[in-house]
């Protein structure tokens, strides 16, 4: 389950923000046991998309938690991003 939610992942945000890097990792092993896992997974972001170009951070999170609305309802219980515009170190 948690590669085919890597996958969809990946491809929400590939299709809503264009990303010229884009890595989706799984960090749920490492969560096990604890009360929120039964809800979902834990997952880092590293996506780097010029729709950031001007944002703040708040903004940024803010598109990416748009383009996986549904996921974050049943699939990801914690999502730890980081977005950047290209360019940005």
């Amino acid at each position: 389950m948690s590669a085919e939610r890597v996958t969809l992942t990946e491809a929400r945000l590939r299709a809503a923000l264009d990303p010229s890097e884009l890595r989706v990792d799984d960090d749920s092993a490492a969560h096990a046991g604890h009360a929120g896992a039964r809800e979902g997974g834990h997952y880092r972001v590293f996506i780097e998309s010029n729709r950031f170009t001007g944002l703040h951070r708040v903004a940024r999170h803010r598109l990416v938690y748009h383009a996986l609305a549904d996921l974050m309802q049943s699939g990801i219980h914690a999502l730890a991003i980081d977005a950047r515009a290209p360019g940005e170190g």
